[in-house]
């Protein structure tokens, strides 16, 4: 299951199955088995990760990074800046 459906699908069920925790992993038994490569740990250690795995799979992730990134960014912003009445806003 790819982001973000496991992560609505874990939001969604919580509650309807017997655990404590749900853990969203993303790709990491793709890597373990060999079957998605990881980047180089340069790559990883600067934070640039994501640009990797676009230039590996440009077909599969380019909405992820160019259109999600942007949008992630401007609800963050959004939610900071412009919904005072949020729970999880600091005091």
């Amino acid at each position: 299951m790819t982001a973000p459906k496991q992560e609505k699908w874990a939001a969604n069920n919580l509650s309807d199955i017997n655990v404590k925790h749900i853990c969203c992993i993303g790709a990491v038994f793709d890597f373990y088995a060999g079957t998605v490569k990881s980047a180089p740990e340069l790559v990883i250690a600067i934070g640039m990760e994501w640009f990797f795995r676009l230039i590996e799979e440009p077909r599969r992730m380019w909405r992820r990074y160019i259109l999600g990134n942007p949008e992630f960014i401007w609800l963050i912003i959004k939610e900071k800046y412009f919904n005072k009445s949020s729970k999880y806003r600091e005091s």
